[in-house]
């Protein structure tokens, strides 16, 4: 079951990708890929809540949802031809990019020190 779900996260994330790349292009088709890529995306996220007990990891987890809302609100500002919805996707980005690499350093520190966090 995780590795299925790891699976699908990743191939959003791909398909996200070239979504936006496919916006300069065919900018009629590139929005419908971006909308199912992301709420698939955001759905996986949703379902993978962070299993330690710190506090941090727990906001890093938060970090994760608001870039899923970043990704739906540059999803929308791409339905409506608004350029914006790079700049939502950068920050996103940002956001998941940090959150990516800090919650497995947290849950390594919290495994290292027996949960004592």
């Amino acid at each position: 079951m995780r590795n299925s779900k790891e699976t699908v996260y990743q191939i959003s994330g791909i398909l996200i990708l070239i979504s936006a790349v496919l916006y300069l292009f065919v900018p009629a088709i590139a929005p419908w890929i971006m909308a199912v890529s992301v709420l698939t995306f955001s759905a996986v996220t949703a379902l993978s809540p962070y299993t330690g007990n710190s506090i941090r990891g727990k906001r890093l987890f938060n970090f994760q949802v608001f870039s899923c809302v970043l990704m739906i609100v540059a999803t929308y500002l791409m339905f409506r031809s608004n350029n914006l919805w790079a700049l939502s996707m950068i920050i996103g980005a940002i956001f998941l990019l940090y959150a990516a690499i800090m919650i497995p350093r947290e849950l390594e520190k919290e495994k290292s020190s027996g949960g004592k966090i």
